[in-house]
């Protein structure tokens, strides 16, 4: 099994839609895609705002449910109506993805390959491939994604496509030197999988395969 993980620096830079379009990409995969939702004080922590996260069983921190519906209205059931498999969504109170890691795991073991969306995930799973999401015209950047910087195999960039120094005083307290040298591809919403992105990544999950491993 190959796993993935899609992370990125803060909410709404396109991270769904990065798992969804290689979902779309390598149907053949078969998917197993998960998303990873935080919660604290009524806060979600996709979205800064109020949310309905929390478990309904206050005795529990976390639970992971199997997404069916394939409407396209949800982050998870975007995940089926692009071809995955199966489609969870893991959701834990903020500090407890721990508790939540035994029974992921055992959801995983069913899985031809999985993707899952998440920076906090990186503590306790070491993926073959990494990748995050930067936009340099969004000024947050989240401990956990700062914390993983340095762990990325590749980057995905919104436009403008370089490093700009008007734009990176917003990341005063960040620095970008773990990325430096790590493949960068460019996207311009609505399109957030390139063709070039689609090649790495297909080109890193055969390398895995132990064909290719035999291979001279």
């Amino acid at each position: 099994m190959a796993v993935i993980v899609v992370g990125g620096h803060s909410r709404s830079v396109g991270k769904t839609s990065v798992v969804a379009g290689l979902i779309a990409a390598m149907p053949e995969r078969n998917w197993t895609a998960v998303k990873v939702t935080q919660y604290g004080h009524g806060i979600c922590s996709n979205h800064g705002g109020p949310c309905a996260c929390a478990v309904d069983d206050q005795a529990h921190s976390f639970a992971i449910t199997e997404e069916r519906d394939r409407s396209g209205e949800s982050d998870t059931s975007r995940f089926l109506v692009a071809g995955a498999r199966r489609s969870l969504w893991v959701r834990t109170r903020q500090g407890f993805l721990a508790e939540a890691m035994p029974d992921l795991r055992r959801e995983l073991t069913t899985a031809e390959n999985a993707i899952l969306e998440s920076n906090s995930i990186l503590k306790f799973i070491r993926p073959d491939l990494y990748l995050t999401v930067l936009d340099l015209s969004t000024p947050d950047f989240k401990r956990s994604a700062k914390e993983f910087l340095d762990r990325a195999d590749a980057v995905i960039l919104h436009s403008p496509p370089q490093w700009s120094r008007e734009i990176a005083p917003r990341w005063a307290d960040i620095s970008l030197a773990p990325v430096q040298g790590t493949p960068v591809f460019h996207i311009r919403p609505p399109e957030y999988v390139s063709a070039q992105i689609v090649g790495f990544v297909r080109q890193k999950l055969d390398a895995l395969s132990p064909v290719a491993q035999a291979s001279p």
